[in-house]
């Protein structure tokens, strides 16, 4: 299980962190999704970008196993994709959680905003020593 447990954490750390914005808005919006079919529409009006690049980068997903899509049709994230972006929302709630229960930051803008930017940079020993601490910490 040990093996298992490293050979995840290299390969979640090993995904850029462009994918991982992506995975995080295409899991975002197929969660209230039937059959969690996202459009690039949808996508890039998330992002605030041009659908023209929106393409780009799910040419690389689709290349990386981690959605199902072909030119001009729905996405869908695959098992493998979900597993990511599951993980991101894993630790966007933790920081989340740090910032206001521990920090006691009550500006919820400036909390999403930090929680964002740092869930990125979350290997798998930081998620498991940070969900540890919160645990303790607020028995």
């Amino acid at each position: 299980m040990s093996e298992e447990k490293d050979k995840k954490t290299s390969e979640i750390s090993e995904i850029p962190e462009s994918y991982q914005r992506y995975l995080d808005i295409i899991y975002e919006i197929s969660k209230g999704k039937r059959g969690g079919w996202v459009s690039n529409k949808e996508i890039a009006e998330s992002l605030q970008v041009e659908p023209a690049s929106v393409s780009g980068m799910l040419e690389k997903l689709k290349s990386q196993n981690l959605i199902k899509w072909e030119p001009r049709k729905s996405i869908r994230l695959t098992e493998e994709g979900k597993q990511f972006a599951r993980e991101l929302d894993e630790i966007h709630t933790l920081l989340r959680t740090f910032f206001k229960d521990v920090l006691k930051i009550n500006d919820d803008q400036v909390v999403e905003n930090i929680s964002c930017e740092i869930e990125h940079h979350i290997t798998q020993d930081v998620k498991f020593s940070l969900h540890k601490f919160l645990s303790k910490y607020l028995e």
